[in-house]
């Protein structure tokens, strides 16, 4: 069984036992943003971008591209992939040929500050597309000319089985929601859920009535804890704490 059939054998919602050689730098500084040369090249097909969902971040319509509009353009090279999550989820996995260029601004000696302003850019999370839409806005407001995120999410991408690297997906993985609630006039602005002890980032916007939800993929310790930084408050404490009922600002 070759590398591509294992990967898509394996991508069945959640990957267990996938691991691969990062290569390079910790933060992909090698990887160019393409996907390997295709087995099979997809033919032709005309994608209508203008129809694209959008969202707001810091001033900017961001673009939300179909995961499966996004593998097509990746099976044919066509688009440039970029990384908007934190180093640790980067290293445990991560689409094959992406770099690291965390939201909102990117890393130190960022690899995407060195692609063309022309080239057809997609970033990627897993919040499904808060951090990624940060770093898509960023990267507009500095010029690049064509710039999406991925609308599902980076989950959708290891669902589907698409290529990945990294050192390991954690077959019992869990799924935790962190729900929460801030003044109603920071509606927009964004909530981020920080691990304390690894880069490890999530983000959220607040609804109309000040209502948001972090969701979180995770498979580590129990003991480990979390920040989340809303707007108005601060809230530390393990995953169990953050979960047990909904965050306010009087426990601040």
């Amino acid at each position: 069984m070759n590398r591509r059939t294992f990967l898509a054998a394996s991508g069945t919602g959640i990957l267990g036992g996938v691991a691969g050689c990062l290569g390079g730098n910790s933060n992909g500084s090698d990887a160019d943003g393409y996907g390997p040369e295709p087995e099979t090249v997809p033919e032709e097909r005309t994608i209508d971008t203008s129809t694209y969902e959008t969202a707001e971040f810091d001033g900017f319509d961001v673009p939300l591209a179909p995961i499966d509009d996004v593998f097509y353009w990746y099976q044919r090279q066509e688009a440039r992939v970029a990384d908007a999550r934190g180093s640790a989820q980067y290293e445990r996995a991560h689409i094959v040929g992406a770099p690291l260029s965390t939201a909102p601004d990117g890393v130190s000696n960022d690899p995407v500050s060195g692609w063309s302003k022309d080239d057809r850019i997609v970033t990627y999370c897993g919040c499904p597309h808060h951090l990624s839409g940060l770093r898509a806005a960023s990267l507009l407001d500095s010029g690049y000319e064509e710039v999406y995120a991925i609308d599902e999410g980076f989950g959708a991408w290891i669902d589907r089985g698409y290529p990945l690297e990294g050192s390991e997906v954690s077959s019992d993985r869990a799924t935790y929601q962190i729900s929460g609630r801030s003044d109603p006039a920071y509606t927009g602005e964004m909530v981020m859920l920080e691990q304390v002890d690894a880069d490890r980032l999530e983000a959220a916007p607040i609804a109309d009535d000040g209502s948001y939800t972090l969701q979180l993929h995770y498979a580590g310790s129990i003991d480990s804890r979390f920040r989340v930084k809303a707007p108005d408050y601060t809230v530390e404490g393990t995953l169990e704490e953050l979960t047990s009922s909904p965050l306010t600002p009087t426990q601040n």
